[in-house]
């Protein structure tokens, strides 16, 4: 039979309370709390926050943005874990700001002057000398020399078989220890601060005060009182988004899943938005002149507020954040892409949409977006092969002379120019899936003296638009080249057009030679119009070409053979494009214009089955309404911040550059004298610690030659 003891199954309640205590309050707790908060900070800044969750999907895939969304990575800075090891760590500074605090002040105010004499001929920094006065009043006069020199002194005379002696106790550099108080008491600060100032009240809301998170859609003053937050809060952080021309009275706090609506205890009016851009079409200066209305008294106060300049009215900042379209009014012609259809116009604001019909299919037009301005760099355009790497033609002396020089010169060279406005858009089919186009209200010259048409098209957000340069006729209009496309289409006017360029290529004396380039020619534009397959498939364009003599030309042949039939291609184009004017009795294209016109039209035309819209709508003219976006925020701990930033910066100084010290004179009467034996000893190891002892004991002991520190 064995006896228990339950003192020794469980360990007593206090002791366990105690390991707690000292585990939240000790400094390997805290650095660990600061690992994880940075590692956190680097997430949050490398990886952009509150963004609408298929772009995480475009960029990462459905499978990480979902488990990077488990894991509140998209809203670092307000996730619960952050938030408690915030907390955590709030504690824990303050624990051992608690632990430590009484022992620093107690430590302040004692000298430490009952040390032994033989514990002072054991510290590192040690001196001995003669004085010629007795013990106590040497004592006073060198704690009068000290005082002069910023030393706290403390005396303390003891009986000794030689008689009475003196123990001259100082001290320094006591804000040492005080820096270590402020440093910490700064982390508490800061962190409560962020508390504050982050989402910790609005989640305590959303717990305890029935509010919610909305992800609906519809007008704000439809939106239920639930997902509201009272003009009372005292903390909040939103963005408030106002057109030209009116006013806004509430701001949205975007959540990970939703938003929330925060009532404001007055209106912004925005009266004008002012934008000015440097040469690279980047923004200098965006203001906005604002009139605040005051909903309880009516008082109208009017601002203006620039980047880094802010308004504050009734305690809340207003910082002016980006701008936006205001719902630009566009008009835009309907170019399209089909022989049989007919241009027509189209109006709307950016940020609405329309029905539009394509035959039986139902498109929804979503207007998206209007940019007045678009700079880009056309310095290396149309120069060839010198837009790419090519080993073939490097020239090694320009690479390097261009590397060489000044230290401003860089190698890039830049020629911005303003292309004028553009338009995008989303055409969205019967099943919702959209595809996104940017157009160019004005043609473009991109270095070849031939102006082009950019139509832009991508997929998804997240990839980069595709452009389908089309030429501009003489007319500057994409007229000229929709007819051409026409007429590639129509095996009437190809026909016609293999007949005149034949004829005309080869000499009337020899039929037989015009019949073979004939059917070359024949063959040439069929396969470029896509109207014979190749290897099983229908392909158009120039990759029919080459599809074409990868399957009927020896490897050996296909250099000279591809010249020959691009040759052909050009001829023939040219006299299709003739024939289609004929037809539409338009007259030809002027002899200088012919050159440009039909190597790009040739690029444009193979490029025209990749572009996949049934038309293409150009800006025709539009009236521009800009927006401003205002961050609005009030921010409680905004001054504890700035409380805590001061206290660190006093108490990270304080540790790094004051030194405490502590000295020790023991003073024993010699003779007529007395016989002193110095110490000090410092906080840090350091040659001022060196240097200033040894002009102390010069000093003290009355000698220039002192007997200097041993080492």
């Amino acid at each position: 039979m064995t006896a228990s003891n339950p003192s020794l199954e469980r360990e007593p309640s206090p002791q366990r309370w105690r390991a707690l205590v000292d585990l939240l309050s000790s400094m390997r707790f805290a650095i660990s709390l600061l690992t994880v908060i940075c590692i956190a900070s680097v997430i949050g800044t490398v990886l952009k926050q509150h963004e609408p969750l298929p772009n995480y999907v475009n960029q990462f895939g459905p499978f990480w943005a979902e488990v990077f969304g488990a894991m509140s990575l998209y809203s670092v800075y307000s996730a619960w874990w952050f938030l408690l090891i915030l907390a955590f760590l709030v504690t824990s500074t303050s624990l051992c700001i608690a632990r430590n605090t009484p022992k620093i002040l107690s430590e302040l105010k004692t000298y430490k002057e009952n040390i032994r004499e033989q514990s002072l001929k054991a510290f590192h920094h040690k001196a001995e000398g003669p004085l010629s006065d007795a013990p106590e009043a040497a004592a006073h006069r060198l704690g009068q020399l000290l005082a002069t020199g910023g030393w706290k002194v403390k005396l303390q005379s003891r009986d000794t078989p030689q008689g009475q002696g003196w123990m001259l106790a100082a001290k320094a550099g006591a804000a040492n220890k005080l820096g270590y108080i402020a440093a910490h008491s700064a982390i508490v600060l800061i962190c409560l601060g962020g508390l504050l100032d982050g989402d910790l009240i609005v989640r305590a809301q959303m717990g305890l005060g029935g509010k919610s998170v909305y992800n609906g859609g519809g007008l704000i003053a439809d939106v239920p009182a639930q997902h509201r937050l009272s003009e009372r809060n005292p903390t909040f952080r939103g963005n408030l988004m106002v057109a030209e021309g009116t006013a806004s009275s509430t701001a949205i706090l975007s959540q990970s899943d939703g938003i929330l609506l925060q009532d404001l205890p007055f209106a912004i009016e925005l009266k004008k938005f002012i934008v000015e851009y440097y040469s690279t079409g980047m923004p200098k200066l965006f203001a906005s002149d604002i009139v605040i209305h005051d909903k309880a008294t009516g008082e109208k106060q009017e601002a203006r507020v620039e980047v880094n300049h802010p308004a504050n009215f009734k305690g809340i900042e207003i910082y002016q954040s980006s701008f936006d379209d205001g719902g630009s009014r566009v008009k835009l012609q309907a170019v399209p892409m089909a022989a049989a259809s007919k241009p027509f116009e189209v109006e709307g604001t950016i940020g609405g949409s329309t029905e539009l019909s394509n035959g039986n299919d139902k498109l929804r037009l979503e207007f998206t977006g209007l940019r007045v301005i678009n700079v880009e760099n056309f310095a290396n355009a149309g120069r060839g092969r010198e837009t790419a790497t090519d080993v073939r033609a490097v020239d090694l002396r320009q690479t390097i002379e261009g590397r060489l020089g000044a230290g401003h010169k860089t190698s890039t060279e830049k020629e911005l120019r303003n292309v004028g406005p553009s338009v995008s858009y989303k055409l969205r089919d019967a099943s919702g899936q959209a595809r996104e186009y940017n157009n160019y209200m004005a043609p473009v010259d991109v270095g070849d003296g031939q102006p082009v048409f950019l139509l832009g098209m991508r997929e998804n957000p997240g990839e980069a638009y595709r452009y389908m340069r089309v030429p501009a006729d003489e007319a500057s209009s994409m007229d000229g080249f929709l007819r051409l496309r026409a007429a590639l289409q129509s095996p009437e006017l190809r026909e016609r057009a293999v007949q005149r360029y034949a004829r005309n290529a080869v000499d009337p004396k020899r039929p037989e030679l015009a019949q073979q380039l004939a059917e070359s020619a024949k063959r040439a534009l069929g396969l470029f119009a896509g109207q014979e397959s190749v290897k099983g498939q229908a392909v158009a364009g120039l990759q029919a070409l080459a599809d074409f003599m990868e399957a009927n030309v020896p490897e050996g042949e296909r250099p000279r053979a591809g010249e020959m039939l691009v040759r052909i291609l050009n001829g023939s184009l040219v006299e299709l494009d003739h024939v289609a004017r004929e037809q539409s009795r338009i007259q030809p294209l002027p002899q200088d214009k012919i050159a440009g016109f039909m190597s790009q039209a040739v690029l444009a035309l193979s490029d025209a089955p990749l572009y996949t819209a049934p038309m293409a709508l150009m800006l025709k003219d539009f009236t521009q309404v800009q927006a401003s976006v205002f961050q609005v925020a009030r921010a409680p701990g905004k001054t504890v911040v700035y409380l805590g930033c001061a206290l660190l910066i006093l108490g990270v100084f304080a540790m790094l550059y004051v030194r405490e010290r502590r000295l020790w004179v023991w003073l024993t009467p010699v003779d007529a004298g007395s016989q002193a034996v110095l110490a000090l000893s410092a906080n840090r190891k350091a040659m001022d610690t060196d240097r200033e002892f040894e002009q102390l004991s010069a000093r003290l002991l009355g000698r220039d030659d002192s007997p200097k520190a041993s080492r």
